[in-house]
């Protein structure tokens, strides 16, 4: 696998907002459209430049946003029509899926510089954080990853002595 594959992740999620950009009419929306899409954009800029920390953080926002959103469409649903909703609803699934997507190519990166314990970590959080059903995708791609990740560097057996 080529350093550039994983990278390949941040123009799907470029994609993805902007498409949910084109179709937001309030410049509320459009603002924490560009804002899901500067975080992401940064995310790929640190981890090309090695600063895996500030990357991390980067998508960390990313996931920060999509829960604000989550309350703030719970709280709109029974309050306004639903087309407010819808929108909220809209990029808050973007911003999730940004956020997976982003984990993924973290473990990549960390498969492709052999820091094999840190690619399992961090496919770890993928399974463990993104359970909804709509989410299934990103924990079987996790899964597979970890899987692929045991080829590469088998984990040590564990020996008890009686």
């Amino acid at each position: 696998m080529s350093g550039r594959e994983w990278v390949g992740y941040g123009s799907v999620v470029a994609t993805a907002v902007g498409l949910l950009l084109a179709s937001c009419a309030h410049d509320t929306y459009r603002e924490r459209a560009d804002l899901v899409k500067d975080h992401a954009e940064s995310f790929y800029s640190h981890l090309k430049a090695n600063r895996v920390e500030s990357a991390i953080r980067e998508n960390e926002q990313i996931e920060a946003m999509a829960s604000q959103m989550g309350e703030t469409v719970k709280k709109r649903a029974a309050q306004q029509g639903t087309t407010p909703v819808e929108q909220e609803f809209a990029l808050m699934k973007t911003a999730n899926e940004a956020a997976a997507t982003n984990w993924l190519a973290l473990g990549q990166y960390f498969a492709i510089k052999k820091q094999y314990p840190r690619a399992r970590a961090t496919y770890r959080r993928v399974i463990d954080t993104y359970t909804n059903s709509t989410e299934r995708p990103y924990r079987e791609q996790a899964q597979r990853a970890l899987q692929d990740i045991d080829i590469l560097n088998p984990p040590t057996a564990v020996t008890t002595n009686p």
